[in-house]
């Protein structure tokens, strides 16, 4: 594809940026970047906020040089494309996941990345409804593979039968957008012992979705009985072992727990960073999952980086462009329901769904807002 030389109405556009640790959002003119061999330039319509912009506004996490610009998962329309980039073309809608602590992620009116990080959005997905899925899903598929080693061959042969089908995998916050996708995507590869926590009104949802056994976080015997169910079926578990996902990545509220009911030999994948509560009532963010609680004898903890899947090549030139997409359009995966965040304008709405994660408003559901105005 011949290159298409940058518009020049647009040498500079609009980003949201963190300026400090819980001081308001600020808007910002950042320059129109041209895209290089391999890259497009998208005119960004939706995007979604996620706890990591909380992390950051609020806690300091990984703000390394203010103003810094927030976001890790966008919608749009490719406007322009470099030399040998001819996966895509200009006018297609395309979504992905972006690197929030990089040069060019999701919350401004442009972002010029590579293509491979792109997936068409399918005809019969809105766009805002597109928002909720890429973060989440990346997570999901690479924490799946790479760090709790469930094989998921791609395309799925149309007869397959998983390796230790039987085996209990645990999903501990499973109502979690990365939680939903977890259990529907092990269903459909055949794993037949999916064993979950989330609130019991969330419970016939996570039934439907695949999963085997339900608990409820909250209730003491629920507690109880999921450590009696893990202990039980870990016996029987054969060549395999006891696989769990931490999706929600909290010292106290879901680590302390795991490690007293996790089986011995277990392996779990804890999605960072973790949160621990300290005196003052605030947070500290930790990156480190194994010797920070108490796990029984030979638990192996892995601590989830959701980005690094691109250090695996075939991860970074198929999650995203072709994975994605196709688990949607087939209906794998069932989107997170999507919540609209209203404004007047680019940033109050970037404010306002800050604010909504703030206070703990959110459950199940993606917080998605549009950049431009209508």
């Amino acid at each position: 594809m011949s290159v298409i030389q940058p518009t020049s109405n647009h040498p500079t556009h609009a980003a949201v940026a963190v300026v400090a640790a819980q001081a308001p959002l600020q808007l910002i003119q950042v320059p129109t970047v041209a895209p290089a061999a391999g890259q497009v330039r998208v005119e960004v319509h939706w995007v979604a906020s996620s706890p990591f912009d909380l992390h950051q506004a609020e806690g300091g996490f990984f703000l390394l040089a203010p103003p810094q610009l927030l976001g890790d998962t966008a919608t749009g329309v490719v406007v322009e494309a470099g030399e040998e980039e001819d996966s895509l073309k200009i006018g297609d809608e395309v979504f992905c996941a972006l690197v929030p602590v990089d040069k060019q992620p999701a919350h401004q009116e442009f972002i010029t990345v590579a293509a491979h990080v792109f997936g068409k959005i399918p005809s019969n997905t809105p766009p805002q409804i597109a928002a909720t899925i890429p973060s989440s899903f990346i997570t999901t598929w690479h924490t799946l593979t790479n760090y709790l080693s469930i094989p998921l061959p791609f395309p799925k042969p149309s007869v397959y039968t998983p390796p230790n089908a039987d085996a209990p995998i645990l999903i501990w916050g499973a109502f979690s957008s990365v939680g939903q996708y977890v259990v529907q995507i092990l269903k459909h590869y055949g794993y037949t012992n999916i064993v979950v926590t989330a609130s019991k009104r969330h419970h016939d949802m996570l039934r439907s979705f695949g999963a085997r056994e339900t608990f409820d976080y909250t209730i003491l015997e629920d507690l109880e009985r999921l450590g009696d169910f893990l202990n039980i079926h870990a016996e029987g578990v054969g060549e395999g072992r006891v696989k769990v996902l931490d999706g929600i990545g909290s010292l106290e509220g879901s680590m302390e727990p795991l490690a007293r009911m996790v089986p011995p030999g277990s392996l779990v994948a804890v999605l960072l960073p973790v949160i621990k509560k300290n005196l003052e009532g605030g947070v500290e963010y930790l990156m480190e999952t194994q010797d920070v609680v108490s796990w029984k004898g030979g638990v192996e903890t892995v601590g989830v980086r959701t980005h690094f899947y691109q250090q695996d090549e075939y991860l970074r030139n198929n999650l995203q462009p072709v994975i994605m997409p196709a688990m949607l359009e087939q209906g794998v995966i069932k989107p997170n329901r999507a919540r609209v965040v209203e404004g007047r304008t680019f940033l109050e709405r970037a404010q306002n769904a800050l604010d909504m994660l703030r206070r703990k408003e959110v459950s199940g559901e993606r917080l998605v807002w549009r950049v431009k105005e209508t």
